[in-house]
């Protein structure tokens, strides 16, 4: 979701296949791969932003912009706005730059960012549930914003669905020690929690489910792995072997086709 003037998680909770992200973790992102759904992962974005007031001078932040898959809706519902995208890949930033919409982009860890000016609107699709101790994260880009000005985030919260559960015991099945020192998805916190930290700020959260049915996969992969993959999947694979990671996606699709005939 959106907020007008602080803070707004929208899905919090996705349908089974709802993985998106945007920021660089372990190593740059399959941009084919990510782009190969990008109907499907840029959703969330447009129902996001029908919930941001008038806005006050300054630049509108993409952060965590990704290939840019948010600009179309940012430069549509603010044409008179400085647009700038950050994102920690490269590859990523290169797309995005090919879209041509983006005044400026900047290539930036999302944890140390910070603007030169404060911004009008701070829009973050699918990208801060990457990164953890939000207690401290949250209300530093709150307090970056101009007067009047907004933070709009958008986190999907995956981790108790099918697809993420079978990921972990995929991964884990594969590599026991897998998760032993290591948290590849540190998530978003409740919702509640938020209201606490924003205490000071007008607070608007809800959730939004979204179905999407996705073809099948021309390799005979699950299609929910093939979608979450190239999000979900990425700092996974990135520890693998490859012997490793064959075993692993047989092990997920398992999980999977088995979790999908429960629901059946």
């Amino acid at each position: 979701g959106t907020r007008p003037h602080a803070l707004g998680p929208d899905t919090w909770r996705g349908g089974p296949a709802a993985d998106l992200m945007t920021s660089d973790v372990s190593g740059d992102w399959n941009v084919a791969a990510y782009e190969a759904f990008h109907d499907l992962r840029l959703r969330p974005a447009p129902d996001l932003l029908v919930r941001v007031s008038c806005l006050p001078p300054g630049d509108i932040i993409d952060l965590g912009c990704g290939a840019g898959a948010a600009g179309p809706a940012l430069r549509t519902r603010f044409p008179d706005w400085h647009l700038v995208g950050v994102n920690a890949s490269p590859d990523m930033l290169e797309k995005a730059q090919d879209r041509g919409l983006y005044d400026d982009l900047q290539m930036a860890d999302i944890a140390d960012w910070s603007p030169a000016t404060a911004p009008a609107l701070i829009l973050s699709n699918a990208a801060l549930h990457w990164l953890a101790v939000h207690q401290a994260l949250i209300p530093r880009l709150y307090a970056m914003i101009a007067p009047g000005g907004a933070l709009a985030v958008q986190m999907p919260d995956q981790l108790r669905r099918p697809s993420h559960q079978t990921l972990i015991a995929a991964a884990v099945k594969t590599r026991p020690d897998l998760f032993a020192d290591w948290t590849p998805f540190p998530g978003p916190l409740d919702p509640s929690d938020y209201t606490a930290l924003m205490e000071s700020a007008a607070v608007e959260l809800w959730s939004t489910e979204y179905h999407k049915r996705i073809a099948a996969a021309p390799d005979g992969a699950n299609p929910v792995r093939r979608f979450s993959s190239s999000t979900a999947g990425a700092p996974v694979l990135a520890r693998l072997s490859a012997e490793e990671a064959k075993a692993f996606g047989a092990a997920w699709d398992a999980g999977l086709d088995q979790s999908l005939s429960a629901l059946a």
